[in-house]
C-alpha cells in the first residue's frame, strides 16, 4: 500500500468529528430561519442575486459550491482503487446498495409520499419537483462525511477508502443516467444537456482540480497536505451554509405559507436511510463479512453527497423550486440521523458477531 494510501486512512481514523461538524443541524436551522428573515426584510440584494446568471447557472452559487466541493473531493484518493479486491463481497454490497437500490427505492417512496399519501398538504405546483429533488438527494452516495461516520463506528479505513473512490468514479458516469431515468419514469422532463452540464460543473471539473490541488500538496509533504486541510476543513461547511441562507431568502415565501412542508419531506428521507442502511448491514452478515466493515458499508448505503444534490437541484430547477427546497431538508437532518445509524451499528455488534457465517 502507498503512503499516501496509509496517510489518507490515518486521517479517516483519526480525525474526531468537530463541534462545528456534530452542530450542523442547528447550523442549517439557523440558516432556514436567517435566510426567511432576510429575504423578507431585504427581497431587492438577493433578486439581484438571483439575476447574476451564465448559460442557467447562478454565478455566485456556482462559486459556492465549487468551495463547498472542492475541498470534500480532495479527500479522495484514487490510488485505493485497487484494494478493492480486498473486500470484495464487502464492495459488492455497497454497489448494489448505491447503485441497484437506494435511487430507485427513493423514487418509489417520493412516488408514495409526495404525490399520493402527503398530496393535500403540499403545493400541487411544486410536487414533480419535490419528487425530483429526493431522486437527486439519493443518486449520489456521501463523500467526504462516511470517514467521519465510518471512525465513529470503528469501521475498516482501508474498507471505507478504496469504497469511496470507486463510488466516486461511478459517479461521474452513473450519476446523470440514472437521474435522468428515474426523472423520466416519473414523468418529470429535465433537458439532457442541462444535467450533463451540471455533472461537469458540479463533478468532473471540481473532481479534476481537487485531484490537482491534492498532488500538487503531497508533493510538498504530508504535512502541507494535512495544514491545508485542516484548514479548509470548515470552509466546505460555510459555503454550504451561505448557499443555504440564499436557498432560503427565496423559498422563504413558500415556507411561511406552508411550514409543515420541511416535516413532510423529511419523512421519506428518514424512512429510505434506515432501509438502505439495514439492508446493506443484514447482506454483509449474510456474505460474512466482518463488522468492520458492515459498518462503514452500511454508512456509506445510506448517507448522501448532499453539497452535490443542492447543487444539481439548483442548476436544474432552481432556486425557488421544490427540488432545491427537499434536497436542504437531507442537510438538515444528515447529522442526527447517521449518528442514530452509527448508535445502531455499535450496539449491534453482539448480535452482527453471533453465529455469523464465515467466508
Amino acid at each position: 500500500m502507498s503512503a499516501q494510501c496509509e496517510a489518507t486512512a490515518r486521517i479517516a481514523v483519526g480525525v474526531p468529528m468537530s463541534v462545528f461538524e456534530r452542530g450542523l443541524t442547528l447550523w442549517v436551522a439557523l440558516c432556514i430561519v436567517a435566510g426567511v428573515v432576510l429575504g423578507q426584510v431585504f427581497p431587492a440584494p438577493f433578486q439581484a442575486l438571483g439575476r447574476m446568471e451564465v448559460a442557467q447557472v447562478n454565478l455566485p452559487v456556482g462559486l459556492l459550491i465549487w468551495v463547498m466541493i472542492i475541498p470534500m473531493l480532495m479527500k479522495i484518493d484514487f490510488g485505493a482503487l485497487h484494494q478493492v479486491k480486498s473486500h470484495w463481497r464487502g464492495i459488492g454490497v455497497t454497489l448494489i446498495v448505491n447503485w441497484a437500490v437506494k435511487p430507485f427505492s427513493m423514487a418509489l417512496l417520493a412516488w408514495l409520499f409526495i404525490r399520493h399519501l402527503f398530496a393535500s398538504y403540499l403545493p400541487a405546483e411544486q410536487l414533480d419537483s419535490y419528487v425530483a429533488g429526493l431522486i437527486l438527494l439519493a443518486a449520489a452516495p456521501c463523500t467526504a462525511m462516511v470517514f467521519v461516520w465510518s471512525r465513529l463506528a470503528g469501521g475498516d479505513p482501508y474498507f471505507t477508502l478504496s469504497q469511496v473512490a470507486l463510488n466516486d468514479t461511478i459517479m461521474i458516469f452513473a450519476f446523470a443516467p440514472i437521474v435522468g431515468l428515474l426523472l423520466g419514469l416519473s414523468a418529470i422532463v429535465v433537458p439532457w444537456d442541462t444535467l450533463f452540464t451540471s455533472v461537469v460543473l458540479y463533478i468532473v471539473i471540481p473532481m479534476i482540480l481537487a485531484q490537482v490541488w491534492r498532488k500538487t500538496l503531497l508533493r510538498r509533504g504530508q504535512a502541507a497536505f494535512d495544514a491545508v486541510m485542516a484548514q479548509f476543513g470548515h470552509v466546505s461547511i460555510l459555503a454550504l451554509l451561505a448557499t443555504l441562507v440564499l436557498l432560503f431568502a427565496f423559498q422563504g415565501e413558500q415556507i411561511l405559507v406552508q411550514p409543515l412542508v420541511i416535516a413532510l419531506l423529511a419523512m421519506p428521507i428518514l424512512i429510505q436511510v434506515f432501509f438502505n442502511s439495514g439492508l446493506a448491514y443484514w447482506l454483509n452478515r449474510k456474505v460474512g463479512e466482518k463488522h468492520s466493515i458492515a459498518g462503514p458499508s452500511a454508512l456509506i448505503g445510506a448517507s448522501n453527497f448532499f453539497e452535490l444534490a443542492v447543487a444539481a437541484a439548483i442548476a436544474l430547477f432552481g432556486f425557488r423550486s421544490g427540488a432545491a427546497l427537499a434536497t436542504v431538508v437531507g442537510v438538515l437532518i444528515e447529522v442526527p440521523v447517521m449518528l442514530g445509524v452509527v448508535k445502531i451499528v455499535n450496539r449491534s455488534k453482539g448480535w452482527y458477531e453471533a453465529d455469523q457465517p464465515t467466508g
